[in-house]
């Protein structure tokens, strides 16, 4: 028998989202923080030209599309890279910089695949606990150890949907070593960025990274597109672990579409704030515990894991998909993504009939 290497025989497979309705239901997904709308119209011409290149390697610097995010950004191109997604970003900096001697650190609550990435690189995963779904920098600080080489932090995060401050964000980074990399992962930063509170200008210290992606606000998760703007010295260990013709000749073409039409995706930005606040007070209404959110998505608190259990398989026999959150050690949550009007009415209406015959 062929034997896999042991760090990869003990993981689990990244839990993916289970999207099997009973026979005769239609799917209603809400499990995968997609867009709520397609990407801009746009793109549709500027991928079917795109596709007359397609026995053509891409652009391995991505040029066009890192000049556009420099411009929209007022960021230096250098230090810009683009990954499959941004998750092909977050593998690469713990393939880089993690690994048997050292730790990999992020709030207890924060999006699974930092823990992926630290096992994949046999690297230590230490976690901080944190505070009614909101990052403790001092339990953060307090957890570095001396071997602590990377520090992850999603803003806002996933699942909580909840969104750290500037300020302590920079307080975070002042009580970090200067050898530990702070990671912000703004995945959804779009839908916080009317706070007017940007991170980038960290980068220039040459310890922190800043990741987005267009997989959300520009609804662009089917083309796999993300980015980040990297310390000039980190960016070039980062490519030697990419694979030099990541993002495909239709994604590259996709991704400037969108990003030229940043009307479009402030409008789905609006949109999505209007329904998820909107939802989450029919929720709150109605008895459940729903934080607020700075994402498309609420996070739906419920008494214990068995309730949780109960709610999500009322939903699932309807053919309504939330996302379990035991992986986030939040087993007694489910996330929700913000889709159609339709499709969050009808799961609100069955979780009050649920709530209504459940009992405790």
């Amino acid at each position: 028998m062929i034997r896999p290497v042991s760090h990869v025989a003990a993981m689990s497979p990244y839990a993916l989202a289970q999207l099997d309705p009973p026979a005769g239901q239609r799917l209603v997904s809400l499990s995968q923080n997609e867009s709520l709308r397609p990407p801009s119209p746009l793109i549709a011409q500027a991928v079917a030209e795109a596709a007359a290149n397609g026995h053509l390697y891409p652009d391995p610097d991505w040029t066009a599309l890192c000049a556009r995010l420099a411009e929209l950004h007022d960021l230096p191109e250098q230090g810009l890279l683009c990954g499959n997604g941004s998750m092909e970003l977050i593998a690469g900096l713990a393939q880089a910089f993690a690994g048997p001697d050292a730790a990999v650190l992020a709030p207890a609550n924060a999006y699974p695949f930092f823990r992926t990435v630290a096992q994949l690189a046999r690297a230590r995963f230490d976690t901080a606990a944190e505070v009614d779904g909101c990052v403790s920098f001092d339990a953060l600080l307090a957890a570095v150890q001396p071997d602590t080489r990377l520090v992850f932090v999603a803003n806002p995060g996933n699942p909580t949907g909840t969104r750290i401050s500037r300020r302590d964000l920079l307080r975070l980074r002042e009580g970090l070593r200067e050898n530990t990399l702070l990671v912000i992962d703004e995945a959804y930063g779009e839908f916080a960025d009317d706070l007017n509170e940007p991170m980038f200008d960290l980068v220039a210290r040459g310890d922190t990274v800043v990741l987005r992606t267009l997989s959300k606000a520009y609804g662009l998760a089917g083309f796999r597109v993300g980015w980040g703007l990297f310390p000039p010295q980190i960016a070039v260990q980062i490519r030697k672990v990419m694979n030099p013709n990541n993002v495909s000749v239709c994604g590259q073409a996709a991704a400037l579409a969108a990003l030229n039409d940043q009307d479009y995706m402030h409008e789905t930005c609006d949109l999505t704030a209007e329904l998820r606040d909107r939802f989450a007070d029919r929720l709150r209404s109605a008895g459940f515990d729903v934080p607020k959110s700075h994402t498309n998505f609420l996070l739906i608190r419920f008494a214990d894991q068995s309730t949780a259990t109960g709610a999500d398989k009322a939903l699932r026999e309807k053919g309504i998909f939330l996302r379990p959150q035991s992986g986030a050690g939040l087993a007694n949550c489910l996330r929700a993504t913000i889709g159609q009007t339709a499709d969050l009415e009808l799961m609100a209406a069955v979780l009050d009939r649920w709530a209504e015959e459940f009992q405790p």
